[in-house]
């Protein structure tokens, strides 16, 4: 099990099967935190971004169940990676205080977030000189 202190992939249970494939997760058993709320993101127009923000405390795990997005995640130190998912098998962990935005969004792409923490607006940081600020 990853150490859970920074972004990085997770790889979820994948069982092989002539008729499909299915996957899954179990909240203690593959990410850090009971889930709290989910919300996902489709029909996204060419060319759009997404995200374009970091929270305080909330944790979250991007899987991208169809089609392929790139993350890119700045880190508290201004360290920047991108992440790219196309596999419905394996998700993106972002810990609390990293600024994310998801591009190049491929036709017909889905993602589905889930995060520890129910909404809330007065977790996000939604300007990225704020952000700088905060580290």
């Amino acid at each position: 099990m990853p150490n859970f202190s920074t972004p990085e992939i997770i790889q979820l249970p994948k069982i092989t099967d002539v008729r499909g494939n299915l996957s899954f997760l179990q909240n203690s058993d593959h990410i850090p935190f009971d889930i709290q709320r989910v919300f996902w993101i489709y029909d996204v127009p060419g060319g759009e971004t997404r995200g374009g923000h970091a929270y305080k405390t909330q944790q979250e795990v991007i899987i991208v169940l169809s089609g392929s997005i790139d993350i890119v995640v700045v880190a508290p130190n201004g360290e920047q990676n991108k992440f790219s998912l196309n596999r419905s098998y394996s998700g993106l962990y972002i810990p609390p205080g990293h600024w994310r935005h998801l591009e190049n969004f491929s036709t017909n792409s889905v993602s589905v977030h889930l995060s520890d923490s129910e909404f809330s607006e007065a977790d996000y940081i939604r300007d990225f000189d704020a952000f700088k600020n905060h580290r």
